[in-house]
Parts: C-alpha cells; structure tokens; sequence
C-alpha cells in the first residue's frame, strides 16, 4: 500500500508539473481570446515559438487584436521583430491607432524608427493633434538706449512626424527663441517702443523660420510679459568715468613724479654750483697775496677794493634786509 500511494503521488506531481507547462507554452486563455476576435494564431509556430524565443506572447497578441479592432492590419512577425529590438509595442500600436483615427500620416516603419530613437511616439502623435505649448525662461536684453528688459514668452509648437528622427529637441526651440528675443530688443531704438509694442518681438522671431531642423513646428510665439530692469547704460558710463577717473590720476601722479625728480636734479646742479663759486672765491685771497708779492697791487688799490665790497654788502643787505650777509674784516677773514 505505501508503495501505490508514493507512485500515485508521483503520478499527480507529474501530471501537475505537465499542466504547467502546457499552459505556460500554450496559453490556452489568449489563443481563444485571439480567435473570437478574428486574429489568426497557430499554437505551435506562433505561441510556442514566442515562448522560446524569449517573447511573451501577452504584450504581442494584445497589440494585434488592438491594432485589428481598429482597423489596422500589423504582422505578428513585425510586432515581434520590434519588441526583440528593444521597443515598446504597446506604444507603437496605440500611436499608430492614434495617428490613424487622427488622419496622420504615420507607417509602422515610421512609428517603429521613432521610438527606438527614443522619443515616447505616442506622446508625438498626441502633440500632433494637441498643440504644446513651452514657456521660455526669463530673458534679459538690452535696448539702445541702455535700458535693460527682462521678458518671457510662450511657444505653441506641434511636432512635425516626418522630422521627429534626428530633430532637434525642445532645449534648441526655447534657445533659438531666446536668441531671438535678445536681438529684437538689442535692435530697438529705446525700451519704450518694446513696451508699448510687444507683439512686435513676436513677429519678427517668428518671421525668422526657427523651426528648422527641429522635431516641431512653431504655430506661435506670444510674449508673456516684459519687465523694465536696471539702466545697463548708465551703469557702464560709470564704471568708464570711474576709469577715466584712475588713469588721470595715475598720469597726474606720473607728472608730479617726474617734477620732483626734475626739483632735485635741479637743486643738485645749484648745489654743485655754489661749491664751484666757494672754490673760486677761496682762491681770490691766494690771487691778491700773489698780486702783493709781485707788485702789482698797492695798499691803497687793496682799501679801494675792499670799499667798494662794503659798498655791495650794504646795497645788498638794504635790498634784501631778511638775509644778512657776513662783512669781511680788512684782513679777509
């Protein structure tokens, strides 16, 4: 007896381990499921065949009854090619019905090259039908009278299907614009006219075609607002007067160097000047003795001398009666 009950045990574990893999190969719930709703599936080549290339079978059948019930006629073989490829089915189909009921045109091919560059495809098609729209962030310019001007503006973009592989994205729109914006406010003449005409800015970025080379087309461009900032005009005036204002002092310090070396280098030759003159008075006593010893100079020539150099003291001194100059005794001492 306990032999019949371990072999009938192995019986119902075989029997239930044989079950699992069948429903697990063939999926007996979505075969039927896909045979009510008019999708052809062969159990062997199609169910099993996903199963052993590593494909579930749910996310691929679901999306051909979807894509039948709208009207869509998809292979098996090319959902499963996409899914192997790393795609998103589910999306790829949805997109599709989208596009179609839409009046897009959008192939399978399309659809699949799109998403597997890596933008959501769906969230495409729905932009395509439904407009976004961006916000800029804050942009500051500089009108010609020197008057700074901070605005921001919204831009209404659809995406262009046909330019979605190796478009530019949402980041070049928004810097095309901005750069946009900048050289319509840097060309204005004063702030004001920007202020009193904003629409103006608005027409002349959107004139300028910067929806080329991107994955959307630009519908509109409103300017959201414009504030006045600060006066960049004068702030530079400024800051050149403050520099004006360095390099003359600079120079005048540069000339006021130059004159007091000029000072003392005169006071220098003064001074080598005035030595050579004590020099040369120190030898006129050695001249007179000379003139003594040799006879041509008397006594009385000597008074006279020394007479008319009181007479040039005194009319110094009278001339001058802050300085006093020493007198020289008849000796020369």
């Amino acid at each position: 007896m306990d032999a019949l009950t371990g072999f009938s045990v192995l019986i119902i574990v075989g029997v239930v381990v044989l079950l699992f893999l069948f429903t697990y190969f063939i999926p007996i719930g979505l075969f039927i499921t896909a045979y009510f709703s008019g999708v052809k599936v062969k159990i062997f080549k199609d169910l099993v065949g996903m199963r052993l290339r590593k494909v579930p079978p749910v996310i691929i059948i679901r999306s051909q009854i979807t894509a039948t019930k709208a009207g869509l006629n998809i292979p098996l073989g090319l959902l499963e090619a996409h899914y192997l490829a790393g795609g998103n089915v589910i999306k790829v189909v949805n997109a599709l019905i989208s596009a179609n009921k839409a009046n897009l045109d959008l192939s399978f091919e399309r659809a699949t090259a799109i998403d597997l560059a890596g933008r959501d495809v769906l969230e495409a098609v729905k932009m395509s039908v439904l407009p976004k729209v961006i916000e800029t962030p804050l942009v500051a310019a500089v009108a010609k009278d020197g008057i700074q001007l901070k605005a921001t503006a919204r831009i209404t973009v659809r995406a262009n299907i046909e330019r979605l592989v190796g478009g530019a994205g949402e980041a070049t729109i928004l810097a095309r614009v901005g750069e946009g914006i900048v050289s319509t406010i840097g060309s204005s003449g004063t702030h004001k006219q920007v202020l009193e005409n904003p629409d103006s800015i608005s027409k002349v970025v959107l004139s300028k075609g910067l929806d080329a080379g991107t994955a959307f087309e630009i519908l509109s461009i409103d300017i959201a607002d414009v504030d006045v900032g600060t006066n960049i005009g004068a702030i530079l005036q400024t800051d050149q007067a403050e520099a004006d204002l360095k390099v003359a002092r600079a120079k005048a310090e540069e000339r006021r160097a130059a004159a007091v070396a000029l000072e003392q280098e005169m006071k220098a030759e003064v001074q080598k000047m005035r030595a050579k003159v004590v020099e040369a008075e120190a030898e006129i006593p050695k001249a007179i003795a000379g003139a003594f010893n040799s006879g041509n100079l008397g006594v009385m020539d000597y008074y006279r001398l020394k007479n008319i150099e009181s007479d040039t003291n005194m009319r110094n001194t009278i001339a001058d009666p802050g300085e006093e100059k020493p007198t020289k005794d008849p000796n020369g001492q």
